[in-house]
């Protein structure tokens, strides 16, 4: 029995996901293995050394994001895809025999690199194959798996950890070369697997584009009426913005549609680092410490962290096409802003390592652990999904390669300051966080249009024709209907041409 179309599309988006699993999973393994203390012997790192290991990642990933934004438009989505899993292999081939760290650093760089280029391209390949009513929960995988791959490095860190020596070098050497083998295998199938219709399209092979759009949502039938509806749809859309959309990245500032979108891709990619996801995950585990928690148990505790992330991030693919993507976002950051208020009164009344109030301590992480499914049921998977699905095919690699640099610069300056903030300005320093999770929810409530179950062809009818200040707009009013109309004269006409067939 042959798969449905929309279970093919979900499963060849899985496989595409193991890009994000390689995010999530290096980010996870890179704390365990920096807090080894066979990695500590034989380094011998400096807080700063330290601090370096891990944001030369996110460096990287800033660079080779760049470079998949062109790469994605000249070879294709999948060659590109292909290019960022080998160039994984190679850095995660050098963390793991490093024997030094400057090999380390260049492993790390060369990791993220890879990376980089993986989260940039996989949602947006998602998002192009995608049939509109299901578009939402697959480009949502790109942050599930990012949170299957956390909970393998905190589970396989943890083994790792407490399974070797202190002396030993695989305590910390195993967990990093693991990644590799998801890595090869993307690399080694993914050719076997449908590029783009959308890109073949707009490279100027119609015929292979049609085949591909056949495959995906009819089983082959290159007849069947969305089918032939949603090509004649692409093919204008194309023509058109050949004409008129962007042809290079300068103007995506100059037209004002286009920059439109982009300053909200951005602006949302920006805003998920300013809810403070990163810097409350970096001081969980000081707060661990300060409890004195041992270090494999402080492993269990972020593994449960992983697993309601996990959870979350489920509930997301289940309900974001029926929930839609602007009050999710908008919910996600006031609940975000809700625990912090929280965790900031903990730490101000009862410090850690100096009020020696467990429950206190204790009542932090529980905060954390609800933060982290705030975060991971709306904010975090709705950051790849809006970007993938708002720009035309010709601007699409390009605006999203420009928001997912925006995600890793912000990341890395939030990873740059936290600990030196933390030190210096403690507990204050999550204001921030309180009024960015509050300021986010007004921006997006203000100017963040509908996107869900629209094809990716009308967006430029939304964005040319929305309001600036959605909260008056009436989504029907923005919508063309167009490819419902043409799946409905394409019927039309094959049940004309049955009719005198059968007349004949």
């Amino acid at each position: 029995m042959a798969i449905p179309p929309k279970w093919y599309q979900f499963l060849v988006s899985v496989f595409a996901s193991l890009g994000s699993l390689l995010y999530g999973y290096d980010l996870g393994v890179i704390a365990e293995a920096i807090a080894s203390p066979s990695f500590i012997h034989k380094f011998k790192p400096t807080d700063n050394e330290t601090g370096a290991v891990v944001s030369v990642f996110t460096g990287g990933a800033f660079f080779g994001a760049a470079l998949a934004g062109p790469l994605g438009d000249m070879i294709g989505r999948k060659k590109t895809i292909m290019i960022g899993a080998l160039i994984f292999c190679m850095g995660g081939g050098l963390q793991t025999g490093a024997r030094n760290l400057a090999y380390l650093y260049a492993g790390r760089a060369i990791a993220g690199l890879g990376v980089g280029t993986l989260v940039m391209i996989v949602p947006l390949y998602q998002a192009e194959l995608a049939h509109p009513s299901i578009r939402g929960r697959i480009t949502a995988l790109q942050q599930f798996m990012l949170g299957v791959g956390a909970l393998a490095a905190a589970w396989i860190s943890y083994g790792t950890y407490v399974g070797f020596a202190d002396n030993n070098g695989a305590q910390w050497r195993v967990s990093l070369g693991i990644q590799i083998i998801p890595a090869a295998t993307l690399a080694m199938l993914i050719l076997l697997f449908p590029e783009s219709p959308r890109w073949l399209i707009d490279q100027g092979n119609p015929e292979e584009g049609l085949r591909t759009l056949a495959q995906l949502h009819s089983h082959g039938d290159e007849n069947d009426a969305w089918v032939r509806a949603e090509f004649e749809q692409i093919q204008e859309a194309i023509t058109f913005e050949h004409e008129h959309e962007a042809k290079s990245y300068i103007e995506l500032f100059t037209d004002r549609s286009c920059f439109r979108r982009l300053f909200l891709a951005c602006s949302i990619q920006a805003s998920i680092q300013m809810t403070g996801v990163s810097a409350i995950q970096y001081y969980s585990v000081t707060i661990y410490g300060q409890m004195g928690i041992a270090g494999n148990d402080t492993l269990k505790y972020q593994a449960i962290s992983s697993v309601i992330a996990l959870i979350a991030q489920f509930l997301c693919i289940l309900f974001i096409d029926y929930t839609g993507r602007r009050w999710p976002l908008i919910f996600g950051n006031l609940g975000n802003m809700v625990t912090f208020i929280i965790a900031t009164v903990l730490l101000a009344v009862f410090p850690p390592g100096a009020s020696h109030n467990n429950a206190a301590a204790w009542g932090f992480i529980v905060v954390t652990w609800i933060y982290n499914f705030s975060f991971s049921a709306t904010c975090g998977p709705l950051s790849w999904i809006i970007p993938a699905e708002i720009f035309d095919t010709r601007t699409r690699s390009k605006g999203v390669s420009i928001a997912t640099m925006t995600s890793f610069a912000f990341n890395t300056m939030i990873g740059q300051v936290t600990k030196p903030a933390m030190t210096h300005v403690r507990y204050r320093y999550y204001f921030l966080f309180i009024i960015c999770n509050l300021t986010n929810a007004i921006f997006f409530w203000a100017v963040l249009p509908e996107t869900a179950k629209r094809p990716l062809e009308e967006m430029n009818y939304l964005f040319t024709n929305a309001p600036y200040f959605v909260p008056t707009m009436k989504k029907e009013d923005y919508m063309t209907h167009e490819l419902d109309r043409r799946v409905e004269e394409v019927e039309q006409k094959q049940s004309y041409v049955a009719h005198l067939e059968e007349k004949v």
